[in-house]
């Protein structure tokens, strides 16, 4: 029996119209699909009618989880994993499950679609050409200033994910060791808050400051330094 093979879906980061016609396709055509949150998958399963059964998946329970999947691919199922929003396994859980199916020659295959860092990266107006992405940055100020020194000054820009209540005190770090940078942040990519800032790191500062933003943060942020 042939077995059966996992689509890693990219889903959409905001707007639930930026999906592609293939995913679509293929979460209806597998017989399971792995999510990360099933709450927030099921609404949009629901915008496009999409009735395949949902099936708790994160990197907390791929222990117990990883038996059972590959008992339903050993039986000929096709499977997809899903996050809640956007490409999996970029700073979403999925690594364990794929590195697993790839040592033991499983198919797995790639649905592309939405990812905050292209997005971010392709309007940002720093160059493209090479870059690095570092995802969320550890919580302390020395780690983050011993990564970010591994990076800065090399020839490529480099792209990291920060929550709102930390954006601030990131960008103090950065413009208190590094000088003065360009920097593009992106927020809330293609959500009804979409906004996006574009300068250098003082004058972003001076507009997050004048908004009083730090008294109310919102949305997840990517930030994209010059190199």
């Amino acid at each position: 029996m042939e077995k059966g093979k996992l689509y890693v879906v990219a889903t959409p980061i905001g707007n639930l119209e930026d999906i592609t016609f293939r995913a679509i396709k293929i979460l209806k055509e597998v017989t399971f699909i792995l999510a990360e949150d099933t709450r927030e998958s099921k609404k949009l399963l629901d915008r496009y009618e999409i009735s395949t059964p949902l099936i708790s998946y994160r990197d907390q329970n791929h222990g117990r989880m990883i038996a059972k999947i590959f008992e339903k691919l050993d039986m000929g199922l096709d499977l997809a994993l899903i996050s809640d929003a956007g490409t999996p396994l970029i700073s979403d859980p999925g690594f364990k499950l794929v590195r697993d199916l790839q040592d033991r020659q499983y198919q797995v295959i790639s649905i592309p679609g939405a990812s905050a860092v292209t997005s971010a990266l392709s309007v940002s107006g720093l160059p493209t050409d090479r870059f690095v992405f570092l995802g969320f940055l550890p919580k302390s100020d020395e780690k983050r200033k011993k990564i970010l020194n591994q990076y800065i000054g090399l020839e490529n820009s480099i792209v990291i994910y920060e929550s709102p209540q930390r954006i601030t005190r990131l960008l103090n770090l950065i413009l208190q060791e590094f000088g003065d940078l360009n920097i593009y942040l992106a927020k809330d990519i293609s959500k009804m808050r979409e906004e996006s800032f574009f300068g250098k790191i003082s004058a972003v500062k001076e507009t997050l400051a004048s908004r009083e933003f730090d008294r109310n943060p919102h949305g997840e942020f990517v930030c994209i330094l010059d190199k």
